[in-house]
């Protein structure tokens, strides 16, 4: 399971009685992104909400693809974001609150901390793979981004 399948709305049930419908928790929900970022939802919700709403939109649902935003690109984005968050040297609990702050998300630390395992474990075996087909190149800009995460 994705680490954007774990990361949900906050404040889910304030926002759902402001819109007036009711919408799932997971942020990255084709009817949460419907719900949220499409129609007159945005003018329902009280002004902190809808900036942060709109920070969310502004930072992942910016794309040029003809899906948008059902194209995977948020979740990318997304993902980008988790780990920039990281090496910056933010640990799970801190990058929670970040989210929470910036976006009005949360996720469950370990499920936070589950994904930076699986990310460096991941770039171990591209370093591997990399030596291996002799790509030095791949292989030290794969472990320098590796030891940012660590």
């Amino acid at each position: 399971m994705a680490i954007t399948d774990k990361i949900y709305v906050k404040n889910h049930r304030q926002l759902a009685s402001q819109l007036e419908t009711s919408f799932p928790k997971g942020a990255f929900k084709g009817a949460t992104l419907d719900v949220l970022f499409q129609g007159e939802g945005l003018a329902k919700l009280d002004d902190a909400s809808r900036e942060r709403v709109l920070d969310f939109a502004e930072d992942f649902l910016d794309c040029d693809c003809e899906a948008n935003p059902h194209c995977g690109c948020p979740e990318r984005k997304f993902v980008a974001y988790l780990l920039e968050l990281r090496e910056q040297g933010l640990g799970p609990d801190a990058i929670v609150d970040v989210m929470s702050d910036d976006y009005l998300l949360y996720a469950y630390p370990g499920d936070v901390l589950s994904f930076l395992d699986d990310s460096v474990r991941t770039l171990e075996a591209v370093e591997t793979l990399a030596d291996v087909d002799g790509r030095e190149d791949v292989a030290e800009e794969t472990r320098e981004r590796r030891q940012r995460l660590l």
